[in-house]
């Protein structure tokens, strides 16, 4: 299909997702049958990676599917490349669509997540979306995602489907957080996730987001002489000369190039030390102009709202 005539499409899809997708009052809720450890369940699917049970053992259970992530689907907030935040928000409803239409087979420990939701994994349903482009594949720490739907995702991207049709950014934004929802004192982050390989990064920062504020995650130029030089320095540089211990020469340039990029420290470099070793980065070689002159852009952006804003009435204007 070509993209005018995918517009088109698009378009239709657009004008009849909201009833397809949100019941109207007093409606039914869209059943669709799901085997959960080998017993069929009736579940409710409110967007294309969870869903909610409404029979059985499982009945009134809320539940994440886990290895892959869909796009966010209360509102149009997503866009990279050449997509429109709209259109990227039809990809999330086809999504939920899709999800509905089939019948799936899921397998769960009784793990949850931290919104206490039961973690589930159905591979079926992963790799229907997953190569479909309607979802990216996506852990929640730095371990890559299940070969199967990484395999799924190069063979997606390769082929232009679903959201790799217009740009794919190397990483991609999937959630936003103010620095006022720092309610423990451990820090806030925006968690981005790798499209080569679905593992997660935490963007950290101190800004505090205001409701429909545009987000994108930042892309720098990269000099190759650069990034030799800057690996080249560390490896004499006392002060992070615990940090690197251990990290081949290759793992460490890959560092280099990635913070030079995107300004955050991959998983060569411990988990503990990855903040200290960033900041050392920025003090004494970005601000020392040791990586160039490099111009910035945006990479994969998202419109923030707040959770309570997302629903109902009063939810925020950007929304609507």
């Amino acid at each position: 299909m070509s993209y005018r005539n995918w517009k088109l499409a698009s378009a239709l899809v657009a004008v009849t997702v909201g009833a397809l997708v949100t019941p109207t009052a007093g409606a039914k809720e869209p059943q669709t049958k799901v085997f959960i450890n080998g017993k069929p369940t009736p579940v409710f699917f409110n967007d294309g990676d969870s869903f909610r049970g409404m029979g059985g053992s499982y009945q009134g259970t809320k539940a994440r599917l886990a290895g892959y992530n869909t796009l966010e689907s209360y509102g149009p907030v997503h866009s990279w490349g050449d997509w429109t935040e709209k259109e990227m928000y039809v990809l999330a409803k086809m999504a939920t669509l899709l999800a509905r239409k089939g019948v799936w087979h899921c397998e769960t420990a009784g793990d949850t997540d931290t919104y206490g939701r039961t973690l589930l994994w159905c591979e079926d349903l992963a790799v229907e979306l997953v190569r479909g482009g309607y979802a990216h594949a996506m852990t929640i720490d730095d371990n890559p995602a299940k070969p199967v739907l990484v395999e799924a995702q190069k063979e997606a991207i390769e082929n232009k489907r679903g959201m790799w049709a217009h740009g794919v950014p190397k990483f991609v934004l999937t959630s936003l957080h103010s620095v006022e929802e720092d309610v423990n004192g451990k820090g806030t982050y925006n968690r981005l996730v790798s499209s080569e390989d679905g593992h997660s990064v935490q963007w950290r920062h101190t800004t505090r987001h205001s409701e429909c504020d545009k987000v994108c995650h930042n892309v720098y130029e990269i000099d190759d002489d650069a990034v030799d030089a800057v690996t080249l320095a560390l490896k004499s540089d006392t002060a992070v000369a615990s940090w690197i211990a251990g990290v081949s020469d290759a793992d460490l340039r890959a560092t280099v190039e990635e913070f030079a990029e995107f300004r955050h420290i991959d998983r060569s470099i411990k988990k503990d030390d990855r903040a200290a070793f960033k900041q050392h980065l920025l003090i004494n070689y970005v601000n020392a102009g040791k990586f160039g002159d490099q111009q910035r852009s945006d990479g994969a952006c998202m419109i923030h709202v707040d959770f309570k804003r997302r629903f109902g009435e009063g939810r925020a204007a950007c929304l609507k």
